[in-house]
């Protein structure tokens, strides 16, 4: 009888490593079917190797802001689920996010429901980042911003989905404010008629309406800085950024504030706007005519931004201009190139309208300690200094004037 079950024992252990594994996995996947059983199932005390209780299925992770959210889940022991379209190289990185396992890829085709509702089947947190600047044969903004928008709210309410955050964007409105067209930025249209749809699909989604974010591959720091966004040794603004107001807010700040909202549950259902702490008139963030003078205007303007930007990269001598016909024409024929333009027509009528909240809760309601820009702008300007390759002595170059802030209303 010893001899029987000692053959027994032997035959298990040879067999074991190809039956436990799924065995194991059946299990595993059982009790993550049900997402409200997923908090009980916290693990360790907060770091990337816990378990947080949050499985989030994060669509745009490969865009600039979604590669700071998935780190910040993965901080706090998050699992993330990365749906993808085009070359998964380009989100491979994004494995270093989390501990091994807590980071899966699956591609996905957004007009394709049955891949949208497999991402997000076992997920108690959907976050949508997915948006574009610009319109292309196969994508529009309605088709982006609304439709999609809708697709995502529906089948995360049909999945059983906990909580919904949507980005849509500050100044979101169904009459944006004209610049150059009569009936203003399209994408700012979009963006509310998809907030609209959001809320239709999933009433206790949480919307985000972020200001122009900057951080390392932004696009707003970096358009202003590029040589392209200049024009014979001028930046071209509309009415030379003396009537624009901007408040841009920290990267690093959105990301967290997405976390905490999560963890808030008296964030549901509601529309927080992301600004940052300061406001500024866009000209004085480009105004290089005194790079060290410590004299100012009483009021300064857009231009106040990107005059800053200039005086950081020691440019000395580009000044504003007026956008011309032939600037204009550029952005149009640029909108037709087949990666991703520095700017378009479309950019252009968004990049003048002024920031205006209009009294929602914003990140410091969330609990967010709101970064400054005049303390990363020189950190994240550094690769487009003049001379950057000159090894200066310490003390040598008098740090920038900040911009003057405008008040808030």
């Amino acid at each position: 009888m010893a001899s029987i079950v000692a053959k027994s024992a032997a035959h298990i252990h040879r067999h074991a490593p190809q039956q436990m594994p799924r065995i194991l996995a059946t299990v595993v996947i059982s009790k993550r079917h049900s997402s409200q059983d997923l908090p009980a199932m916290k693990r360790g005390r907060g770091g990337r190797s816990s378990f947080s209780g949050i499985v989030a299925t994060v669509f745009g992770a490969s865009g600039f802001v979604g590669r700071y959210v998935c780190n910040r889940l993965g901080k706090i022991g998050s699992q993330v689920v990365v749906p993808y379209r085009g070359d998964p190289y380009e989100v491979e990185r994004l494995r270093l996010c989390g501990d091994l396992g807590q980071v899966l890829f699956f591609p996905y085709f957004l007009n394709d429901e049955e891949a949208v509702r497999k991402v997000m089947k076992y997920s108690n947190v959907v976050i949508n980042l997915v948006g574009r600047e610009w319109e292309t044969r196969n994508y529009d903004f309605d088709a982006v911003h609304v439709e999609g928008a809708r697709r995502i709210a529906r089948l995360a309410r049909e999945s059983g989905v906990e909580k919904l955050i949507h980005f849509s964007s500050l100044n979101a409105s169904p009459t944006p404010q004209p610049i150059y067209s009569k009936e203003g930025s399209k994408f700012l249209r979009s963006k509310w008629e998809g907030e609209l749809a959001v809320r239709e699909e999933f009433p206790a989604a949480t919307i985000f309406r972020p200001a122009d974010i900057y951080g390392q591959e932004d696009r707003f720091l970096r358009y202003y800085a590029n040589f392209w966004r200049r024009a014979h040794g001028t930046i071209p603004l509309w009415k030379k950024g003396d009537a624009t107001i901007k408040q841009p807010v920290y990267v690093q700040d959105v990301a967290q504030g997405v976390v905490n909202a999560i963890k808030d549950p008296m964030a549901v259902g509601q529309t927080y706007e992301l600004v940052g702490p300061e406001r500024y008139y866009l000209a004085d963030l480009t105004y290089t005519g005194c790079l060290f003078c410590s004299h100012r205007p009483e009021r300064y303007y857009l231009a106040d931004l990107v005059d800053y930007f200039y005086r950081v990269m020691r440019f000395r001598n580009v000044k504003r201009s007026y956008l011309s016909p032939l600037f204009r024409m550029k952005a149009y024929a640029m909108n037709m190139a087949p990666a991703e333009p520095l700017y378009s027509a479309h950019k252009l009528e968004k990049e003048f309208v002024t920031d205006i909240t209009t009294g929602c809760p914003t990140l410091e309601d969330l609990g967010v300690k709101l970064t400054r820009l005049e303390d990363r702008a020189p950190w994240e300007l550094k690769p487009w200094r003049q001379g950057a390759y000159y090894e200066e002595y310490l003390g040598e170059f008098v740090d920038p004037i900040p911009p003057p802030t405008a008040s808030v209303h």
